[in-house]
């Protein structure tokens, strides 16, 4: 048997020894309970006091195999199959980018904007797991919110959280950097765009983490160096068409080109543009405005 003995308190022992060299004792603890959370529907308190709780055979492979995958750099998200993304529990796995905390914090600078305003209609591109679209819906239930990706992988899963959450989007295959492509979408019609795209070029793709560079689509990560701030550049074109005057432009940004986007951004005639912090105090966001005709 490769744990002490089949009770709770070995498997805790067992992750923690087997996991020290690439989580801290805080991660591991919240990894172990999440575990045995997913495996046995305890609640928080019910596992500290389970400590002696027997286990099963199958219950022990799980928790093996839960190991395995995390020392091979597997994401956790992608281990235990979703995240939580402002409050809303998002499934996770290869077809698309794994929701990341600086991205709630970008819905939080639109919810921050449009709190107690109407809204009619929004567009999330390059949307992947559709987690900022899902949480603009949560809180904009009247609102039309479309949500448009290249990969058809990437907009299944959406479609399957949108369900699973009971939230309403429009999800459409597009490739927004095919400028030969019409949207279809109606001009000066949408009040706000927001898009998380690609935006790593590859020179930086040394510097990535194998938990990212082995199991993350770089399609969605990664863009050719001498074009990164493609998807910026052309996603403002399309949104000077088909913002409202006075509609909301907003992007995640790269921090080492944040800079480069404001100068972009602004050169292309949107006003009012804002380059906003993280919570790390890394340049990651920013925000426009269409000028009024």
């Amino acid at each position: 048997m490769f744990v002490q003995s089949n009770t709770v308190k070995a498997v805790k022992m067992y992750f923690s020894e087997r996991l020290e060299t690439l989580f801290s004792p805080n991660e591991i603890k919240l990894i172990v309970n999440q575990a045995i959370s997913s495996r046995l529907n305890l609640s928080k308190t019910e596992i500290i006091f389970a400590d002696e709780a027997r286990l099963s055979e199958s219950d022990l492979l799980y928790f093996r195999s839960i190991v395995k995958r995390l020392q091979q750099n597997e994401p956790m998200q992608y281990v235990f199959g979703d995240t939580i993304f402002y409050d809303l529990t998002i499934k996770c796995d290869k077809r698309a980018l794994i929701p990341r905390p600086e991205t709630e914090e970008l819905v939080d600078l639109i919810f921050s904007d449009f709190t107690g305003k109407k809204v009619e209609k929004m567009l999330d591109l390059c949307t992947g797991t559709g987690c900022i679209a899902l949480a603009l819906k949560s809180r904009f239930s009247e609102s039309s919110i479309e949500a448009v990706d290249f990969s058809l992988d990437a907009l299944e899963l959406a479609k399957e959280n949108a369900e699973m959450l009971q939230l309403d989007l429009n999800l459409n295959k597009i490739d927004v950097l095919n400028e030969l492509i019409d949207l279809n979408f109606e001009p000066n019609s949408y009040d706000i765009w927001i898009s998380n795209p690609p935006y790593i070029p590859m020179k930086e793709k040394s510097l990535m983490h194998a938990n990212v560079l082995d199991f993350e689509p770089e399609m969605a990560l990664f863009v050719e160096d001498h074009h990164a701030l493609i998807f910026y550049n052309v996603i403002a074109e399309k949104a000077k068409r088909y913002l409202k005057s006075g509609g909301h432009l907003y992007f995640e940004l790269n921090e080492n080109y944040a800079d480069e986007t404001f100068e972009l951004i602004t050169d292309l005639g949107f006003e009012a543009v804002e380059i906003k912090l993280d919570l790390q105090g890394k340049k990651r966001m920013l925000k426009a405005i269409k000028k009024g005709n």
